[in-house]
């Protein structure tokens, strides 16, 4: 599958879905909907069921809603003033514009639920190399041991190891493994050593010197247990795109390291060349960021739009027309330098490969 299939396909499914969001939940308090549209701009094809229009435009790289009363300032005939967006009160409108995000997480979710229940592959907690100054050498494991248990815990995949090692504190640990036919119990006190985390931040962490064989555990788990286990990975998934805006704020990640539509394709490419779990992982994820970073508070995102609405509730009457203007006008910039901050990214890693 190309790059460019792989981009329309992932973006469009995840564009709809954020839509179809605003649009359910609008159809569900009787709120005429106007147009329903895939990218923006001008009208590629288009047709009208029922009192809706629905849209394939020019420009891909988002969707829009348009509801009956949207603009304040839009005459709406009386006998329609029931169904216009604005007419509703704050607690309607707040729910219409944060279905969309939430439509988005929903989508994460059950993306992941499926990979699950498909099987997802595991790195064995088989060891392949023993590094030379470190306690697993000194302890006298060998490549080929495989781990199965750390002080009485059983360990299945290598992440097991990933995650008792470190959070040892530096205390022994007896690791027990199997080596051919035997079963062996092996003490080993974890080294600190500096690393620097994905954030780019460094830290000291626990390490005993192993490196994984290689060797893959399909995990296969029930349609139920995959449903909970895909929302507990959308909440992680959204931890850290939290995470990584806050540090990308601070200065610790560096703002070069966003990325736009050029970059999403070559993802989407390269992910759909792996393989159906790898482009629906890579597209529940993308799902996630969507969701997430449209509840930030910029104005013209969802977000914004949630903050507007809730400053209206506690001030208990509508912001004016022309502040709204003003609002959305810096929300557009905003926007749009964004985008070309990120698309100026894309370019450099194309074209600076050496210099990434």
């Amino acid at each position: 599958m190309s790059s460019v299939l792989a981009f329309v396909l992932v973006l469009g499914a995840l564009i709809f879905v954020h839509e179809l969001g605003h649009f359910l939940v609008a159809k569900l308090f009787r709120i005429k909907v106007l147009k329903f549209s895939l990218g923006f701009g001008p009208k590629l094809v288009g047709r009208r069921w029922g009192e809706t229009e629905y849209l394939i435009s020019l420009l891909p790289l988002g969707g829009y809603v348009k509801m009956l009363g949207e603009d304040p300032e839009e005459e709406v005939k009386e006998e329609e003033e029931e169904r216009a967006f604005w007419n509703q009160p704050p607690s309607r409108r707040g729910a219409i514009v944060s279905a969309g995000p939430v439509a988005n997480l929903l989508f994460a979710s059950l993306l992941f639920a499926l990979i699950f229940a498909i099987g997802v592959p595991h790195l064995a907690p088989t060891i392949g190399e023993v590094a030379d100054g470190f306690p697993a050498k000194e302890a006298g494991i060998k490549p080929g041991d495989r781990v199965i248990a750390i002080d009485g815990k059983e360990v299945r995949y290598w992440s097991d190891l990933l995650e008792e090692i470190p959070r040892s504190g530096g205390r022994e640990l007896h690791l027990t493994i199997r080596r051919d036919e035997r079963v062996l119990t092996v003490a080993v006190t974890p080294k600190a050593v500096k690393r620097k985390t994905v954030f780019g931040e460094e830290k000291v962490i626990y390490q005993i010197g192993i490196v994984p064989k290689g060797e893959t555990i399909i995990e296969k788990v029930s349609p139920i247990k995959a449903i909970g286990k895909g929302f507990s990975h959308t909440l992680k998934i959204s931890y850290m795109v939290i995470n990584i805006v806050i540090k990308m704020v601070e200065g610790v990640i560096s703002p070069k390291t966003l990325g736009g539509p050029l970059l999403i394709a070559q993802m989407a490419g390269e992910h759909a060349q792996k393989g159906i779990i790898s482009l629906l992982f890579f597209t529940a994820v993308l799902s996630v960021n969507l969701g997430i970073l449209n509840l930030f508070p910029i104005p013209i995102l969802d977000g914004g739009q949630l903050i507007i609405i809730l400053l209206e509730s506690l001030r208990g009457k509508p912001i004016s027309v022309k502040k709204l203007e003003l609002v959305q006008k810096v929300g557009i910039v905003l926007i749009i330098l964004i985008m070309a901050f990120a698309f100026y990214n894309d370019l450099m890693r194309i074209f600076s490969p050496k210099g990434r």
